[in-house]
């Protein structure tokens, strides 16, 4: 049996190469890669999440190995017998006579917690140290956040874009404006469509890692086509997504970025990049990817606009840093805010996609079938849906966190809980993201083959969306009249006729009591 002096344990989401780990190699440590019942198990996954994330672990595990490391990869089989991760480390560490164990501090509330609660018996030190990913680092976050206080994120943002000198020109922003998100507020026309390029797909055999999942009884929904992952698990494959974007995609990302559509049957991420997975398991670095994006719009100014690289850019330096320092000053008392009492649980159909509503079930079933969906679909159409009709955030935040690829809870939480749920007591969000129909109906052509009618308020055809936002805006007028961002609502609501009122509340409380006939 040969011995290590040093354990070092790399989880799912902790697949960085540039990590200070690997600048030398040590005969003594052993690097732990390991599938564990635990992180299967703490909510339901979507299929191609599980794989996904198991996937990347082999390969990254087969890359050390390749560069010369001692790495231990342990599938299911391997750990069927232990109880949890720390029973796993004690039992690798005692297996070597190892006399140190080390980690990377996990972006996770309940992995840091277990973590930090893991206590050596005596005969061996626990030492945690930075992932080394995160742009903004750990120990700064409580100088730039406070619990329970909102903290405006273009303020944030820009000074991250002055910190990292990221699209400025001594201090001023490139271009002389900080954002230019009103250039991407764009809807498919059916020219448009015809022109969004097929997505950078891969084809990765995940036959074994299904087999593995199915003998050992884990818990799982959605789809896989064929056994097939098509998502980037390598280093290798996620700089050729993030080329293909630059090549491909960006030129209209961000024109489009909040555009939806049920026709592009080919293409469900549309001028998106793909790397959100890549980016959250480190496979890739924030800086690495923005830089990149950076250099292609210089390299072709006449084709990039500026505002595509803004809006990218203020995807991951703005709001990725963002939510998760909004994540870590307030945890673990973010999990458990619901400012408006939602109590409602969540209907049938977001396991099936079932339902009437065009928007909400193409929403749906891409989710289910593609472990994706973007931005606007999860906060103004899954997201919009759950809080007009009171949904129990913990039930929200669990279906966000199972279905989405990309999914970890840092990211998951106050985009879902915050941002869409309005849930935080208005950490994130200075208003709720509530739309009527006429919201999606201005971004998509989800409307035209809807079985409801997106101008009608009141009948059987009416868009549940329409008495829905009036309910709930209604409902909790006390709290949000004041709203200097959202007051002026109520206006209108005051200048319909009484009657009209009526039926459309009564509509709203038809709908609340028959959600899963909608």
């Amino acid at each position: 049996m040969t011995h290590h002096k040093t354990l070092r344990l790399i989880l799912g989401d902790q697949l960085n190469p540039s990590h200070s780990w690997y600048k030398q190699k040590d005969d003594d440590t052993l690097y732990l890669i390991a599938e564990l019942k635990q992180e299967t198990d703490y909510v339901k996954h979507h299929i191609q999440k599980l794989c996904a994330f198991f996937n990347a672990m082999e390969n990254f595990a087969t890359a050390l190995k390749t560069a010369g490391f001692n790495v231990l990869h342990l599938t299911l089989d391997d750990t069927a017998d232990d109880k949890d991760l720390i029973e796993l480390l004690k039992r690798i560490a005692d297996k070597y006579q190892c006399e140190t164990i080390e980690y990377q501090y996990p972006d996770e509330f309940r992995l840091k917690s277990q973590l930090a609660k893991f206590k050596s018996d005596g005969s061996f030190d626990v030492i945690a140290t930075d992932t080394e990913h995160f742009l903004l680092p750990f120990t700064d976050i409580k100088t730039r956040f406070t619990k329970n206080k909102h903290v405006t994120m273009e303020h944030f943002y820009r000074a991250m874009r002055k910190q990292f000198n990221i699209l400025v020109d001594d201090t001023k922003p490139t271009g002389g404006k900080w954002n230019f998100d009103s250039n991407n507020r764009n809807k498919f026309s059916k020219a448009d469509l015809a022109c969004i390029p097929k997505p950078k797909l891969y084809n990765n055999d995940v036959k074994s890692i299904i087999s593995r999942l199915n003998k050992h009884k884990i818990v799982y929904f959605g789809e896989i086509a064929d056994q097939r992952l098509e998502w980037p698990t390598t280093r290798k494959q996620a700089i050729e997504s993030l080329e293909y974007f630059c090549e491909h995609l960006l030129s209209c990302f961000g024109h489009f970025q909040d555009a939806m559509t049920d026709q592009s049957k080919n293409n469900t991420s549309l001028y998106h990049s793909r790397l959100s997975f890549a980016l959250n398991a480190k496979i890739l670095h924030p800086l690495y990817v923005i830089k990149r994006v950076i250099r292609e719009y210089e390299q072709r100014p006449s084709e990039i606009s500026l505002s595509q690289v803004e809006g990218f850019t203020r995807q991951i330096l703005g709001w990725r840093e963002y939510v998760r320092a909004i994540y870590w000053i307030n945890m673990p008392d973010y999990a458990v805010k619901n400012q408006l009492q939602a109590k409602n649980t969540l209907p049938s159909y977001f396991w099936n996609s079932s339902t009437k509503m065009n928007c909400l079930s193409h929403s749906l079933k891409q989710s289910l079938e593609t472990a994706y969906a973007h931005h606007i679909q999860r906060l103004m159409v899954i997201g919009n849906f759950c809080m007009l009709t009171g949904i129990n955030p913990d039930d929200v935040d669990n279906w966000y966190l199972g279905v989405y690829i990309d999914a970890i809870e840092w990211v998951e939480m106050p985009n879902t809980r915050g941002m869409s749920q309005f849930a935080d007591d208005g950490i994130i969000a200075t208003k709720p993201y509530a739309a009527s129909g006429n919201y999606i109906n201005k971004m998509s052509d989800y409307c035209k083959s809807c079985q409801y009618d997106v101008k009608q308020k009141v009948g059987d055809k009416a868009c549940p969306l329409n008495s829905l936002y009036w309910h709930f805006m209604n409902k909790h007028r006390d709290r949000l009249e004041k709203n200097p961002r959202i007051g002026m609502v109520y206006k209108n609501w005051d200048k319909q006729e009484k009657t009209l009122q009526e039926q459309t509340l009564q509509q709203a409380t038809y709908y609340l009591n028959n959600l899963e006939a909608l």
